[in-house]
């Protein structure tokens, strides 16, 4: 009797298509939790494709480098917070000043959720933009500024519903709360509990201009 069956050859296995959107996503993902636990220096892409179970073949068919990935984790986490900030602070069922709270509870809740193990990704990278590609730099403050943005759009909201001053500059006390934000997050990882955010947040309203009577 012949034997039909292919004969095995040895070596390689055959090449396959490796343009998947959801390979791309889950390295993303990946990259997402651990870039937000170690920072981008510490981070190792074995590790990264270790959760995921992708070769390191794969991932450089998908990033050039570990400097393109990065990027690619940071503009994902870019519009994942966009999004988070918008359903906030344009959530008309609350006056704008008690969306800030909204938003800030819910970042409370997400540090618990994991254990404050988890930061901010822009303000993990921000803490080592020296050991960084230079051009983190300006993505980094192109990010912030666009959270400053938003915020500033609540706050005039604030200001034109009688809340705040009349006078109060809202971009510079929008500034000032990332930069005092970013900072609380930082503590919250260190004493694993979300009461920094709480101290932060509270304070920071009660200092904004008010509106005299």
């Amino acid at each position: 009797m012949t034997d039909s069956s292919p004969i095995r050859r040895r070596g390689r296995p055959p090449r396959v298509a490796r343009d998947n959107p959801d390979t791309r996503e889950a390295l993303i993902r990946s990259g997402l939790e651990v870039l937000t636990e170690q920072g981008f220096t510490a981070a190792g892409i074995d590790g990264i494709l270790k959760r995921v179970g992708v070769p390191k073949g794969s991932f450089y068919h998908y990033f050039a480098s570990k400097e393109a990935f990065g990027r690619a984790v940071l503009d994902h986490y870019a519009q994942y917070f966009a999004r988070k900030l918008d359903r906030h602070l344009n959530d008309v069922t609350l006056p704008p000043l008690s969306r800030i709270e909204a938003f800030a509870d819910d970042a409370k809740a997400g540090m618990a959720r994991h254990d404050f193990r988890r930061g901010c990704l822009v303000g993990n990278l921000g803490q080592e933009v020296g050991l960084l590609p230079e051009s983190y730099r300006a993505a980094l403050e192109g990010v912030l500024g666009d959270w400053q943005q938003r915020l500033s759009q609540c706050l005039l909201e604030a200001r034109k519903s009688g809340a705040l001053s009349a006078e109060m500059d809202c971009d510079a006390w929008a500034e000032v709360f990332w930069i005092g934000w970013e900072g609380a997050v930082m503590r919250a990882k260190l004493k694993e509990s979300a009461a920094p955010l709480e101290t932060f947040v509270t304070a920071y309203l009660a200092g904004l201009p008010r509106r005299r009577h």
